[in-house]
Parts: C-alpha cells; structure tokens; sequence
C-alpha cells in the first residue's frame, strides 16, 4: 500500500477515533487500514464500509456501533477515497 494511503487513512481514523484516545496513542487503529484499504481499493459501497467499521468496533474494540457514527464515517472514507489520486498517480 502506498504511504499516501496509509498516512490518509490513519489520519481519517485517528480524527474519527471512536476510542478516544488517538491524542495519545496515533496508532491505535493501524489494524483497520489493511483492510479499509482493500475495501476501498475494491470499490466497496459505504453500506459495506460501514458494515465493516460496525463489526470491527463490535468484536475487536468491544464498542457498541451505533454511538460511533459509522454510517458518517464510512461516507467520509468513500468521499476521500473517491477524491483521492490513483495509486499509478502516487
């Protein structure tokens, strides 16, 4: 994956940060971006972002995704992906 990439995502992540706790810890969602990457890459809908988020949230972080804002996060990551340059562009 390009470091673009990655520095996006986590960025977007981090900002997100339904932990709360990307002040102190900048990679505490790195396990995500493997995956998101794919997901995007692959032209997954947000329906499918969003899945994802909702079951990563649920049985990785223990969180209950409805208080997350995934729906408005998995928008954001397919506005950024759409707005992004292609990989041959990087």
């Amino acid at each position: 994956m390009p470091e673009a990439y990655e520095d996006g995502l986590r960025r977007l992540l981090n900002e997100w940060d339904p932990l709360d706790v990307a002040e102190d810890v900048q990679d505490e969602y790195d396990c995500m971006i493997g995956q998101l990457f794919l997901l995007l890459r692959t032209g997954a809908d947000q329906q499918r972002i969003d899945g994802f988020l909702r079951e990563d949230l649920t049985h990785h972080f223990g969180l209950d995704p409805r208080f997350s804002g995934t729906e408005s996060m998995a928008a954001r990551l397919r506005a950024w992906w759409d707005g992004a340059p292609s990989p041959n562009d990087a």
